[in-house]
C-alpha cells in the first residue's frame, strides 16, 4: 500500500452514516422535547428512516439514549481530555485544558434541552435499575480521575504550589457545575454558569485565563 493511500481517511460505510444520522436526529429531538416526549418513530421520521430501520441499528430508545450521551461526552473529551478518546495523544497545556473546560460550561448554556436531559437523567439514574445507571456511574468516575490529574498538574505549575487537594477540588468542581445547571434551568437570567465556575477556580489560584497563580486568601 502506498504512503498516499495510507493518508487518505477511510470513508464511513453506509451503516455508519445511517447510525450517525439517527444519533444526530435523536440528539436534536431529545434536546428540544426531552427523552420521554420523543418516540423511536419520531426519531425515524426526523432521520428519514422507517421505524424498522432505526431498530436495525438500535434495539430500543434506552440504548439510543446511552449512545447519545456517550457521543456528546466523547466530543467534549476530545478537547479537554484527549487521552480518554485517543490514548497517547499529546494533551494541551493544563491551563489551556482548563479554559476548554470552562468553554464547555459556556457551550452548555446554548443547549438547554440537553442540559435538562442530563440533569433529569443523572438524578433518575441513581436507581441501580435505571438504563443509564452504569453510564453515569462510570462517567463520574472517569471525570473525577481526569479532573484530579488536571488540577494536580495546574497546582505543580507554580512555586510554591497552592495548598489544595486535587481530588477534593475535582469533586467540588463537578458538584459546582452540576448544581449550577439545575439553578440555571430554573432561573437562567439569575445564574451565570461560566462566570461562577471561573470565579471558583480563581479563588483557588487556578485561573483559566492566566494559568495558575497564588490563591487570594485575604478575604
Amino acid at each position: 500500500m502506498s504512503a498516499r493511500s495510507q493518508d487518505v481517511p477511510r470513508r464511513p460505510s453506509k451503516g455508519e452514516r445511517t447510525r450517525a444520522r439517527i444519533l444526530d436526529s435523536a440528539t436534536e429531538l431529545f434536546a428540544r422535547s426531552g427523552f420521554n416526549a420523543v418516540s423511536l418513530r419520531d426519531i425515524a421520521a426526523h432521520a428519514g428512516l422507517t421505524h424498522a430501520g432505526v431498530l436495525h441499528h438500535f434495539p430500543g430508545k434506552d440504548s439510543l439514549l446511552a449512545e447519545v450521551l456517550s457521543h456528546r461526552d466523547r466530543i467534549d473529551a476530545q478537547s479537554v481530555f484527549p487521552g480518554i478518546t485517543h490514548p497517547g495523544t499529546p494533551e494541551p497545556a493544563p491551563a489551556e485544558r482548563l479554559r476548554m473546560l470552562t468553554g464547555v460550561v459556556a457551550r452548555n448554556a446554548s443547549t438547554p434541552g440537553l442540559v435538562a436531559l442530563y440533569t433529569k437523567l443523572s438524578a433518575e439514574a441513581t436507581d441501580p435499575g435505571h438504563p443509564a445507571h452504569h453510564y453515569f456511574k462510570e462517567r463520574y468516575r472517569v471525570l473525577r480521575e481526569e479532573l484530579t490529574l488536571l488540577v494536580d498538574a495546574l497546582r505543580e505549575a507554580v512555586d510554591p504550589p497552592p495548598v489544595v487537594e486535587p481530588a477534593v477540588v475535582a469533586r467540588q468542581l463537578l458538584a459546582l457545575m452540576d448544581g449550577l445547571q439545575t439553578q440555571w434551568l430554573l432561573e437562567p437570567e439569575a445564574v451565570a454558569m461560566e462566570d461562577t465556575v471561573r470565579d471558583y477556580l480563581v479563588r483557588l489560584g487556578l485561573d483559566p485565563d492566566g494559568g495558575v497563580r497564588e490563591a487570594d486568601v485575604s478575604g
